[in-house]
């Protein structure tokens, strides 16, 4: 049974014709009969006496009207409670991993709150390979990750590239250079992200482009934690420009290298066959907004 075949029995009912109802439904007057004997089929009686040109309802039909205009009647009311709930499609779950959760989403999901209130934005910072899988499975509506990425199900859009930068101690010999190489980097100790990030595994990159190994003195959950072992003078690190913030200029100093200068690429993955939401395309325009921002050159 299917909610036009109620609606052209209500439009017979209520027009005492099949000509008149066909009008009303902007459908062939063939085409509308047809429906209502397939309705008459699947309840199993005639609802309507054929009396010339006039339609009547039977006893059947009109026991069968009273049901069909509730059912209209409910389906009508719950779009307008749909359309009209500014509520709905305003929860959304995004994915960010631990070198751009802080930096790009944090103030992003603070300037959602101001500009769109009604928008509830949960965030969930892990590694790239369990956002990858939580967008897949449904868990995230999206997810801020590191670029390369190729699968088939994903609907992948680059936001922004980004220089990674060389971040030492403030008293680190390399800190006062005016100029540094990768390979014045062979000898250093290295502070990185654990195995599983993008980031170390970029700074392994990178090193192994020019020809040396990173000595690995430690490895770090946090972004925080890695900042805070170079402020101590432990080892050096690479960290992506978004990562520098205004409160690091008394501990650390940010270079770039003089050559072959890294960089990383950022983008949004979404499922290609999820819903997105009013909520999701609100928050994807301040994300490609941010992007832009994002972007700009390095300060020196």
């Amino acid at each position: 049974m299917e909610l036009h075949q109620l609606r052209y029995m209500v439009a017979v009912a209520e027009t005492g014709n099949f000509t008149r109802a066909s009008e009303r439904c902007h459908i062939t007057q063939p085409s509308l009969s047809q429906q209502i004997l397939n309705l008459e089929k699947e309840v199993g009686h005639k609802l309507f006496h054929r009396l010339g040109r006039k339609a009547v309802l039977t006893e059947a039909g009109m026991t069968f009207l009273d049901r069909a205009r509730l059912i209209l009647f409910d389906v009508e009311d719950a779009i307008k409670v749909l359309k009209d709930s500014p509520s709905l499609d305003r929860l959304i779950t995004v994915g960010a991993v631990p070198t751009i959760a802080p930096y790009l989403l944090a103030p992003l999901i603070q300037r959602c709150r101001e500009t769109h209130p009604n928008l509830v934005v949960h965030l969930r910072e892990d590694f790239r390979s369990d956002l990858i899988r939580g967008v897949l499975e449904g868990e995230l509506d999206l997810a801020v990750v590191t670029l390369p990425i190729k699968d088939h199900r994903l609907s992948i859009e680059p936001l922004l590239t980004e220089p990674l930068l060389l971040v030492v101690g403030k008293g680190h010999p390399l800190s006062g250079r005016s100029e540094v190489t990768a390979n014045d980097l062979a000898d250093e100790t290295f502070v990185t992200m654990g195995d599983s990030s993008t980031l170390a595994a970029q700074i392994r990159s990178f090193c192994g482009d020019h020809n040396f190994s990173p000595k690995i003195g430690y490895r770090c959950a946090q972004v925080a934690t890695l900042k805070l072992f170079v402020a101590m003078g432990a080892g050096i690190s690479i960290l992506p420009q978004v990562a520098r913030l205004p409160a690091d200029r008394d501990t650390l100093t940010y270079l770039r290298l003089a050559e072959s200068a890294p960089t990383r690429e950022i983008g949004v993955i979404r499922h290609l066959q999820r819903y997105q939401s009013r909520g999701a395309e609100q928050f994807l325009s301040l994300l490609r907004e941010q992007g832009r921002i994002s972007s700009s050159p390095f300060p020196t």
